[in-house]
């Protein structure tokens, strides 16, 4: 759900591997990921990598504990996600100085456009709506991390309140946004996912 952070983390990938990575979660399983060329198997790869030590790192352990305490349960870690894209996108120049996140979004838009029919059907049906309403750069302001909690609230179960996640944001968005701070570099340089 971070669409942003894997956009940036597999940015100097090849492109096969950038649309592996940002579709990873709408592929499949390994079967269905062995239907496509060997560089966009590896962006899945780089993917699971990246989701694999997110989950593992104790600061987004605590992350994920004070949304469980706030009563989002299960679906915590989704939520986590949304909102570190939302710190990576408000301050994109502290971790992008050289191109802006404005500049940056409009570029990853014409090359997913352009690139769209190598995608899995379930990306083909939200890319233009991700385009239309300018998903990367909205991460960035309040109310487009309402609108990102707001549509994965309809897919979750009845009850869910990820709906009501953002409120949760502005309480407690200093320590969410020194997590951040802690947690991001370490992904950067510990991965090594940033540079290829």
């Amino acid at each position: 759900m971070n669409l942003l952070a894997h956009l940036f983390l597999a940015r100097a990938w090849p492109e096969d591997a950038q649309l592996g990575n940002f579709s990873a979660d709408w592929v499949g399983g390994r079967r269905a990921t062995q239907a496509y060329p060997a560089g966009f198997q590896a962006g899945v790869a780089l993917h699971h990598r990246i989701d694999s030590f997110t989950d593992r790192h104790p600061v987004v352990a605590k992350t994920k504990a004070r949304l469980r305490e706030a009563g989002f349960g299960k679906y915590a870690p989704v939520i986590a996600d949304v909102f570190y894209d939302h710190f990576l996108a408000r301050d994109f120049s502290r971790w992008s100085p050289e191109e802006p996140l404005a500049l940056f979004a409009q570029r990853q838009y014409a090359f997913l456009n352009r690139r769209r029919l190598d995608l899995p059907p379930g990306v083909q049906g939200f890319l233009p709506y991700m385009i239309e309403h300018d998903w990367l750069t909205g991460y960035a302001r309040p109310e487009g991390i309402n609108r990102a909690l707001a549509g994965l609230s309809r897919r979750a179960s009845a009850g869910s309140g990820i709906e009501g996640a953002g409120a949760e944001l502005m309480r407690h968005e200093t320590a969410y946004a020194a997590e951040f701070a802690a947690f991001f570099p370490e992904i950067l340089e510990s991965t090594g996912v940033g540079e290829r």
